[in-house]
């Protein structure tokens, strides 16, 4: 056509600014009025012809009449200066069914269409471009059906269409269009195209309105010569522009995923393409964000670890202040932990990142600069550990870094709100500090032969204590904080973060700060509390678990999770006296159970009961157990523990037949005969579901041990093999309660009898020639006393084996031995 070369940049020029265009100017030739303006500063003349502009749209005959109306209209108003409502109304008018064919004719090439390639993709675009602005336009799915095509313009480049075009035939289809849908035009210039003749009112409107503002790029106008050279970056623009509106979508960044979006902006990336590495690798940190982290790198490892190697090296050639602000761009980029990466590759990026860390962290910065640097550090400890961080002098200051921002972010008056800026810090600071307890509460105590020279375990004593000290200081701050936590914020994902923090210097170290330990017990019960009964605001804890970086955290939020992190802590102040009385007033065991019990819930909600160990279940039983052990009044009282009784009837009998489980099964095996032998024997029939839970203990006791066929030693079965170092002293402490369950309920020897565990270890003694150790014969002994001393049966059944045995472990029990009459 005549004039096409003053129509495109018309049409192309009203792709509105959207995410990331601002700095921009308004988009590259584009109007440079924000949302704000939308619909605003239209004269009368210029809305009455804009009327007339819509009227014709809406009634053009076919493709060239529908163009023209729309290119009169850019021309009069871009699409960001026009409100809502209007813009809806060029949507009813002209649907998505035009841009997507033309976008489908740029593809197939078609000669006959009546423009080049690269104009119909550069209507198209435009158009998708102003529709787009509109977030229900830009969630219609027939917009989201040409996100393929409109990925491959800035993967491959808009010249390069036509040898897509066998791998794009399909796109049509996906799109509803037919083959021969594609568009047909005629010369747009004639003045019979341009409906009701209003070129010339619209250049009467462009003149005066032009008076007010000398700038044509302001206007949304571009010159004519510079045509060739702003059509690809208005393109690539308006490509942007769609892409950005549909990932701002509540499904968006799923819809984009779904569709290539993750390799074809690295493809942009990679090649350079107009805009992408700042539009493009934006994009990507959106997908790469939240909880299309994992999909998007379970989906694509290999083109998103090379664009990662690619920024790794972008960011070791710059200087100063351009590193500092790659900081935040490449922890966006670093894949989450547990994902299937080459893993070569990803430890050389870790390890050059590293190097670079290093004078940064040495230099003298200001809490701004050396914010992002933390952050990031924070990130590729969970990645690698301490294995790559540097030698000991480095991990020490890279701690002492953290802990001093810790200590100055939350050292503030009472009621100071922390900036998501500094909050994102501090969560980072938090994470360097998690990493280094463990290793630094065991470094110089047990140094291996030949240490590795990278790693934090190989501070000298004197740096670990130092690492200790300035640890201890940063979370003497985090206490100082929690206290002033009002539960109105127990919903605040940073509180989440500071608490878990906290929760892991607990679980190492309960001897330093002990009073202030335990005058917090208060606010961490009741925060765990608030948490696993649902009584505070979850979604955005939900929502952070999903957009941090930090390990095992991708799960849903239960509710459980806070009290998850505190367990490990709750078992060491539950074996001590002055932080267990405060947990009793706190009524900390009825939390426990509660925990147990919605934890089992879930178990059995995963087909059937999983196989999938959960330690946290474990750990409960164990401070429940210190209580047990510590607070007999307590358990024969509380009705918690009543609850708990009956929790552990269920539980047992379905855990005995799940090997993987078997260390969880110990734990309640234990706790509910510790429990028992604290009951008195019933005034009648024993009720049905302790039967059920002494019958499945026994069952699951007697299977620890196996002595084969032919005489010998005692062998671990195959069954507890596996388990033993972890089991085998909650198999004997269980035999130890079996004993005193015996002495406060004697109803139990009959179930001893009937459930075959008398006959099978007495069989199994008489043939062995030992037991694995002292402390195993010593509590099997104690056992058999407690029956032979409250059952005529059981005493004249041991006595008839001890009798005939004269060269098994059984003849060494001398007690038993004793009791039963045999010398």
């Amino acid at each position: 056509m005549a004039d096409s070369a003053e129509v495109t940049p018309v049409v192309t020029c009203q792709s509105p600014p959207g995410p990331g265009k601002e700095e921009q100017g308004g988009g590259e030739g584009g109007g440079g009025g924000s949302e704000t303006d939308a619909g605003a500063g239209l004269t009368e003349t210029q809305t009455e012809v804009l009327e007339r502009c819509l009227h014709a749209l809406k009634h053009a005959k076919n493709d060239s009449q529908t163009l023209a109306a729309l290119l009169l209209i850019t021309r009069l108003c871009p699409a960001n200066q026009l409100d809502k409502p209007t813009l809806r109304r060029i949507f009813e008018a002209v649907g998505l069914n035009l841009p997507a064919r033309l976008l489908v004719t740029a593809v197939r090439g078609n000669d006959n269409c009546g423009l080049p390639p690269q104009e119909l993709l550069s209507l198209g675009t435009a158009l998708l471009s102003a529709l787009s602005t509109d977030p229900d336009m830009a969630a219609h799915p027939q917009l989201l059906t040409t996100i393929p095509l409109l990925l491959s313009i800035l993967g491959n480049g808009p010249m390069n269409q036509k040898k897509q075009a066998a791998e794009e035939q399909n796109q049509a289809g996906e799109m509803g269009l037919s083959p021969d849908s594609e568009v047909h035009l005629t010369d747009i210039s004639n003045p019979e195209n341009n409906p009701d003749s209003l070129d010339e009112s619209v250049r009467e409107t462009e003149t005066s309105k032009q008076k007010g503002d000398d700038s044509s790029a302001a206007n949304g106008a571009s010159a004519p010569q510079e045509t060739s050279s702003k059509l690809d970056e208005a393109m690539a623009a308006d490509c942007y522009q769609v892409l950005t509106a549909v990932c701002a979508l509540p499904r968006g960044p799923d819809q984009l995923l779904s569709r290539g979006a993750v390799p074809a902006l690295c493809q942009a990336v990679q090649q350079n393409q107009t805009f992408s590495h700042k539009r493009g690798l934006a994009l990507l940190g959106c997908l790469l964000a939240g909880k299309t982290k994992d999909k998007a790198w379970s989906k694509h490892p290999a083109v998103l670890l090379s664009l990662l190697v690619r920024l790794s090296k972008d960011f070791c050639q710059s200087k100063d202040q351009d590193k500092l602000d790659m900081c935040s761009k490449l922890v966006q980029f670093l894949p989450p932990v547990g994902v299937e990466v080459e893993k070569e590759e990803l430890k050389g990026v870790v390890s050059r990142v590293w190097v670079e860390l290093r004078p940064m962290m040495q230099a003298k910065l200001t809490p701004r600069q050396i914010r992002p640097i933390l952050v990031l550090s924070a990130c590729l400890l969970d990645l690698y550990g301490w294995e790559m961080v540097g030698p000991p002098k480095f991990c020490c200051l890279l701690v002492n870094r953290a802990c001093v921002e810790v200590r100055m972010g939350l050292e503030e008056p009472p009621g100071t709100d922390l900036s998501p800026e500094l909050q994102d810090t501090l969560t980072g600071c938090y994470r360097i500090m998690e990493a280094a307890i463990e290793q630094a509460c065991c470094a110089g105590v047990t140094q291996t032969a030949t240490p590795a020279q990278s790693s934090i375990s190989t501070l000298s004593l004197q740096q670990s204590r130092q690492v200790l000290g300035v640890l201890e200081e940063a979370f003497s701050a985090i206490m100082y904080h929690l206290q002033q936590v009002d539960p109105s914020r127990y919903g605040d994902p940073f509180i989440f973060a500071t608490f878990r923090s906290l929760c892991s210097w607990l679980a190492e170290e309960t001897s330093c700060l002990k009073e202030e330990v335990t005058g917090l017990l208060p606010f961490l019960i009741g925060y765990s509390r608030s948490h696993l009964q649902g009584e505070s605001q979850e979604q955005g804890l939900s929502d952070w678990m999903a957009d941090m970086s930090v390990t095992q955290e991708t799960a849903a939020w239960t509710g459980r999770e806070a009290l998850r992190y505190l367990l490990p802590g709750l078992c060491h102040l539950s074996a001590e006296e002055g932080p267990r009385k405060v947990l009793l007033t706190l009524d900390t065991p009825a939390l426990l159970v509660d925990f147990l019990s919605q934890s089992w819930t879930s178990l059995k909600g995963k087909s059937g009961v999983a196989s999938v160990r959960d330690p946290s279940m474990e750990t409960a039983c164990s401070a429940l157990l210190n209580f047990t052990v510590t607070e007999p009044e307590r358990v024969r009282k509380d009705p918690c523990f009543r609850t708990l009784e009956t929790l552990l009837s269920e539980m047992l009998p379905v855990l005995v037949h799940k090997p993987r489980l078997l260390v969880l099964a110990a734990n309640y095996c234990t706790l509910g005969l510790m429990m028992g032998r604290l009951k008195s024997a019933p005034s009648g029939s024993a009720e049905a579901g302790q039967r059920r839970f002494f019958s499945s203990a026994l069952r699951f006791l007697r299977g620890a041990l196996d002595s084969g066929s032919s005489p010998g030693p005692v062998k671990v079965s195959v069954s507890w093999e596996e388990s033993w170092d972890e089991a085998a002293e909650l198999w004997r402490l269980s035999l130890q309660a079996l004993g005193g369950c015996v002495r406060a309920q004697p109803w139990i020897t009959t179930l001893v009898r009937e459930e075959g565990w008398l006959k099978h270890t007495l069989a199994m003694l008489a043939q062995c020639s030992a037991l694995p150790d002292q402390q195993t014969q010593e509590v099997l002994e104690e056992a058999l006393c407690a029956m032979a001393n409250q059952c005529i049966h059981c005493k004249q059944e041991i006595g008839d084996t001890v009798t005939r045995s004269d060269k098994g472990a059984l003849s060494c029990m001398r007690n038993l031995k004793k009791l039963v009459g045999v010398k």
